[in-house]
């Protein structure tokens, strides 16, 4: 084991959250910006993405998400920022002060070196998010060859060259899954059906229309996938209509044959590292608790990107994650300002995920939230007492909503306002 290495700013995972916050720290001033993955290239989940549908915020054009990245990653370069492939962090210490300051340490592993101690003035999280497995579900029924999650199907098809089956049901409509379900049919698979046990659509309108409805796939509603059937490999599934009172309608199984079942059922942020560190978890989003700085309850260590809530787009990962790092490189130079103040947001009428989750009045934020069940006509977001209003023609649970705070609007709330409700209500 080496001894301990010292940087300025580390950043682990190398993802869209992740090399976006080692731009913005390197841009901030940090001299030493390292990245470390545990893969052996960078880029994270978007390396596998090779559909259009990214960064028309960010660069106002469409592109895929190998061409996102790569973007990115030039800009990464062209900064200094250092990346650690091939390199596993796989423990994070409690961090401890020292001159007046936090500083964080954890443990890497790296063929090369061995096993190897990290300390840095300030640590941005971007592990990520993972996606819910098939022994989570509860399925009845043995356990065949052909249950992969969407996104593990993804990597087999466009970084493998293999297909994972050639006639496919799909369970959710997470949008993975949906973009799976095209990619299958493009390589002359099958895809009998896609089943959807909540009333309403998880994923993206435009992934339902461009992945399903272009290619003649149905979707059901209120049913479930309830049994797999076959020993050696999958040979079909039961499914079940699920009714008013969310339990499954007796009698109304079906046997759909198929090889190949893919899992597109919810995206879990990534946060084992984040709970070694002792920093609070947020159990609305299963992410880090942060402010408006990105900064999580342990002053040193930020967090950004899927790996605090799930994102719809891309391009809300990488601001969230420029932010991130702005903020850690101004935190391990002693520049970041101290907390004004300190207010939750806590959800109003219909809101099922927050992302910050405090407020200092130290900067301007966006709050990004998403409603729990969807508004299909005129409804208003806002943000009480009295600092945002906006009419939107819907509310989505597949879609992220909005609200721009100024700085200014905290700091001049009343001393005795501690919450901010965030909500949205039909007009």
């Amino acid at each position: 084991m080496n001894d301990t290495r010292f940087v300025d700013v580390a950043i682990i995972g190398a993802g869209p959250a992740g090399v976006a916050a080692g731009v913005a720290a390197r841009r901030e001033g940090a001299a030493d910006v390292v990245i470390f993955e545990r893969d052996w290239e960078p880029g994270g989940i978007l390396q596998q993405c090779i559909h259009p549908g990214f960064g028309l915020h960010t660069f106002g054009e469409e592109l895929t998400g190998p061409e996102y990245m790569h973007r990115y990653l030039e800009r990464a370069r062209e900064a200094g920022v250092r990346f650690d492939l091939n390199t596993m962090v796989f423990q994070m210490d409690r961090p401890v002060p020292g001159d007046g300051m936090k500083s964080a340490g954890f443990w890497t592993m790296n063929p090369e070196r061995g096993v190897e101690r990290v300390e840095a003035k300030a640590v941005v999280l971007a592990m990520g998010c993972r996606e819910r497995p098939a022994g989570a579900l509860a399925l009845a029924g043995s356990r065949p060859a052909g249950v992969y999650t969407a996104g593990t199907a993804q990597r087999f098809v466009n970084m493998e060259g293999m297909m994972p089956g050639r006639r496919a049901v799909i369970m959710g409509t997470g949008d993975i899954g949906l973009i799976m379900a095209r990619r299958m049919m493009l390589e002359g698979a099958e895809v009998t059906a896609v089943f959807e046990i909540m009333p309403w659509v998880s994923g993206l309108r435009r992934n339902i229309a461009q992945c399903l409805d272009d290619f003649g796939i149905p979707y059901y509603l209120n049913h479930s996938v309830c049994e797999l059937h076959g020993r050696d490999r999958l040979e079909g599934v039961s499914v079940v209509e699920i009714g008013e009172d969310r339990r499954p309608v007796p009698g109304s199984e079906k046997l759909i044959g198929c090889d190949t079942l893919l899992l597109a059922v919810g995206l879990i942020p990534e946060n084992e590292l984040s709970r070694m560190a002792g920093i609070e978890i947020e159990p609305m989003t299963n992410g880090p608790r942060v402010n408006e700085f990105m900064q999580t309850s342990e002053e040193c260590v930020f967090a950004a990107g899927n790996v605090v809530v799930v994102y719809d787009l891309v391009d809300f990962v990488s601001m969230e994650g420029e932010r991130a790092g702005a903020y850690a490189a101004r935190y391990a130079a002693g520049a970041l300002s101290g907390r004004k103040r300190e207010l939750r947001v806590v959800p109003g009428n219909n809101i099922r995920v927050i992302s910050p989750q405090i407020l200092t009045g130290g900067d301007d934020v966006t709050i990004y939230l998403r409603v729990g069940v969807p508004v299909e006509g005129p409804c208003r977001l806002y943000a009480e007492p009295g600092i945002f209003s906006r009419n939107l023609r819907y509310a989505r649970p597949g879609e992220m909503n909005e609200i721009k705070v100024k700085a200014e609007a905290i700091s001049s709330l009343p001393p005795d306002v501690t919450e901010i409700t965030v909500g949205v209500e039909e007009l």
